[in-house]
Parts: C-alpha cells; structure tokens; sequence
C-alpha cells in the first residue's frame, strides 16, 4: 500500500469516526444513516434539519445563517453542492452593498431551501434561497436553482429549467 493510499484511508476513517458523529450532532435535528462526505462545510449548521438515508457528497457547502435547510428522507448529493439560503440587500444606494449588515436584511433577503426527499443533487449544482426542490425530482450537475422544481421533474442549466418528467403520466 502506498503512502498516499494510506494517507486517503486514515482521511476517511477520521471522517467517518470522529467529523461525521460532530457535524450530525450540530444540526438542529438529524435522522438515521446520514454520511456526510470529506470536507463538508456549514454556516449556521444548527439550522440544517436533516431526514433519514441521506447523503451528503464531498466539499458540500450550505449556508443557512438566518434560514433553514431542511433535507428530506432519501437524499443524495454529488460533490460540491452548493446552498445558500440568503442574500444581500443591494437597494441602498448610499452606502456600498458590503456594508449593509445582517441587521438590516429584509425578510426576502433570507428564506428556507427545502429538499422535500427522494432528490439527487449533481455535482457543483447550487440551490438558492426560497427553493422548494420537489419529491423524486432530480437536479442536473452545474445547475443554478433558483425557482421551486416540480415533483418527480429533472432540471438543468444555468438558470435552470425543467428538461423532462422522471416517469409518464400515466406511470
């Protein structure tokens, strides 16, 4: 076994052993056989509420500072997934956007993401704020979300836009 192969099975198991157990425990709820992936990141972690038999791929990142994630049963994600539940303010015309702090957001500038379950998330895809991504729908590698995907639906692009139904209708 080379060093670098060691190397990437002691990354693992400090992942699995010790950063897994922590970064579940900081959610506001979590359930049963979630695995969250090698570098994850959260900001506002205590606002991620988490469903069983998830997923949660490599480098993920979410951002849930003054809104929640709630991720339903039965979901996966690729690597880098991005979600981002809030905004900035870019109104006030007096002072540069920088400046305007979190006090001063407006209740539009942050809303919930909500994965209601059964949802593959591709590789670098990134969900923004107020998104409901819908039962068994799917979200295409690369896309930008930024309006609710339809149940059962496939979505991709930048913005993205539904490509196709998972199933008939008559299914």
């Amino acid at each position: 076994m080379k060093v670098y192969d060691l190397f990437q099975l002691f990354s693992r198991l400090l992942n699995k052993l010790i950063m897994n157990p922590i970064i579940k425990a900081s959610f506001d709820t979590c359930g049963k056989d979630v695995a969250v992936g090698r570098r994850f990141r959260a900001y506002g972690i205590s606002n991620i509420v988490a469903g069983n038999d998830i997923g949660l791929g490599e480098e993920n990142l979410l951002m849930c500072t003054r809104a929640k994630i709630h991720i339903g049963d039965h979901v996966m994600t690729g690597p880098r997934v991005t979600m981002i539940t809030g905004g900035h303010r870019y109104d006030i015309k007096e002072r540069p956007m920088k400046s305007i702090g979190n006090e001063e957001k407006l209740p539009e500038n942050d809303l919930d993401i909500i994965l209601e379950g059964d949802n593959w998330i591709g590789a670098n895809a990134t969900i923004l704020k107020g998104v409901t991504v819908g039962q068994g729908a799917v979200i295409a590698a690369g896309a930008v979300v930024t309006k609710d995907v339809l149940p059962y639906s496939i979505v991709a692009g930048v913005p993205a836009k539904m490509i196709k139904m998972r199933f008939e209708e008559n299914d």
